[in-house]
């Protein structure tokens, strides 16, 4: 059996995003560990992150080259916190508080988790 962020990386790879939930306390925890953070509980289950989620707190990285970037920390509804890109609208117009869907993108050499803002409004 491979290790948890193994197992978070293939899942990765077809294109699902899954956080860790503590069949005990229903705690959902990121990013891939052995054990519940805190207690230690090593009895958890793999769970699909919900969409949407709502940014906490994003940082807009300016570009010479092109469009400025916007990576946001966003709290999933029901437990989880990851980062990621905001895509879908202009960097400078991503707020803390907006909804946004999550997605995995799979175009690059590897797959990453992003953000859309364009179907935000829920």
């Amino acid at each position: 059996m491979t290790g948890p962020e193994q197992q978070w990386r293939e899942a990765l790879s077809e294109g699902r995003l899954v956080f860790q939930r503590s069949r005990a306390s229903g705690t959902v925890f990121f990013p891939p560990r052995i054990t519940e953070p805190g207690t230690g509980d090593g009895d958890w289950e793999w769970v699909e992150a919900p969409s949407p989620a709502t940014v906490y707190s994003v940082t807009v990285i300016p570009s010479r080259a092109g469009r400025a970037t916007a990576v946001a920390l966003v709290d999933f509804d029901g437990g989880g916190r990851m980062m990621g890109n905001v895509v879908g609208i202009d960097a400078e117009s991503v707020a803390i508080g907006m909804r946004v869907d999550v997605f995995v993108d799979r175009t690059g050499d590897a797959p990453r988790v992003q953000f859309d803002a364009t179907r935000a409004a829920r």
